[in-house]
């Protein structure tokens, strides 16, 4: 603590000065003596706790996770686990208003370095941000999110829908962003509701709602579990052209959704990939070097995030997927190809 001033002391006990006042004088008082040293050329070796600091920020890395409830934030934080190397290295997982506000932390927050975004916000961002896809990078592929539309039995096809309540979940979640983008590229102008999914789905029952959109990675716990009515069931949704600068193309089946789908049986959808980004920062730069630390630890451990006790979602990603409409982390590609040359080399 910066050492009061004898006559600032005397006004304190006087009850002249305010508290906050005479600690900002001390600390400005302080400060000018450091300048005047400054100025007769002596240097001043930095503390101890002053290199610390230091030497832990040039390796601490945001990585913006979204809301406290999502699968993201849950990833981020077995990431931060697993990677995490004291001051050398500490991933620090941000909760924010959601995936689909990932991508403005990283462009816009302070801190922040990496993020988990939906491949499709960078829809959002073509006008704004016209350069976006090479102002970002990927790390990784994390995991698809597929599409369910849930329906009434007396809606037979995505056409039916048209003027009726579609529930897209609440603000900030996949569903809510993805889900009327989606709808707007199949020319289907629906009543948009955005409350919990719990809610609507009750109202489905009662034909207060006639579908729900989620948008997630399946199989779906309501629909596993749930008991539902015969004729209530998943639409179909075709992966073509107007999918193909962010989706990937995906089925549901009976293996998922015994209940609603008969063996044998598929239904196709279309999945939005969940990737775990960075900004383009340039290769010479500070900010490159921590994410490309950050690569290195991940890759290398990511067996240990496929090992019981973390999320089942890690076991089914695989390094080399790509992600549409975005390039590659620059070191992470060099790290993939000199896995690839390793193995090559292997007898």
């Amino acid at each position: 603590m910066n050492k009061v001033p004898k006559s600032l002391s005397l006004l304190l006990l006087a009850g002249l000065v305010p508290v906050a006042m005479m600690l900002q004088t001390a600390r400005l008082e302080a400060q000018t003596a450091r300048n005047a040293k400054a100025d007769t050329g002596v240097v001043r070796q930095p503390l101890p706790q002053e290199r610390e600091k230091s030497r832990m920020n040039a390796w601490t890395i945001g990585l913006a996770g979204g809301l406290l409830e999502g699968a993201p934030i849950r990833l981020a934080a077995e990431m931060a686990r697993v990677v995490d190397d004291g001051a050398d290295l500490h991933l620090l997982p941000i909760v924010t208003r959601g995936a689909t506000d990932n991508l403005n932390a990283l462009l816009y927050l302070r801190g922040v370095d990496t993020a988990i975004i939906n491949s499709d916000a960078l829809e959002e961002y073509k006008i704004q941000v016209p350069q976006i896809q090479s102002r970002i990078t990927y790390l990784l592929n994390l995991f698809p999110s597929e599409l369910h539309i849930f329906v009434r039995p007396e809606i037979t096809s995505l056409q039916d829908l048209a003027g009726k309540k579609v529930n897209f979940n609440t603000q900030g979640t996949a569903a809510a962003y993805s889900g009327p983008l989606i709808f707007s590229r199949l020319g289907i102008d629906v009543e948009k509701t955005f409350i919990p999914h719990q809610l609507a789905l009750e109202q489905m029952r009662k034909g207060e709602m006639s579908a729900v959109v989620f948008i997630t990675s399946k199989p779906v716990d309501p629909f596993v579990r749930g008991r539902w009515e015969t004729g209530f069931k998943f639409l179909p949704v075709h992966y073509d052209r107007r999918f193909e600068d962010y989706y990937l193309p995906a089925t549901l089946d009976a293996k998922e959704y015994p209940n609603l789908i008969k063996q044998g049986e598929r239904v196709s959808t279309i999945a939005v990939p969940t990737a775990l980004v960075a900004f383009n920062w340039p290769q010479r730069s500070n900010r490159y070097q921590r994410v490309a630390r950050l690569v290195d630890y991940l890759f290398a451990r990511i067996d240990r995030l496929q090992a019981p006790g973390f999320d089942p979602k890690w076991q089914s990603i695989n390094l080399a997927a790509t992600v549409p409409g975005l390039t590659r982390f620059q070191a992470a590609q060099e790290w993939l190809d000199g896995k690839a040359r390793s193995a090559q080399a292997r007898p």
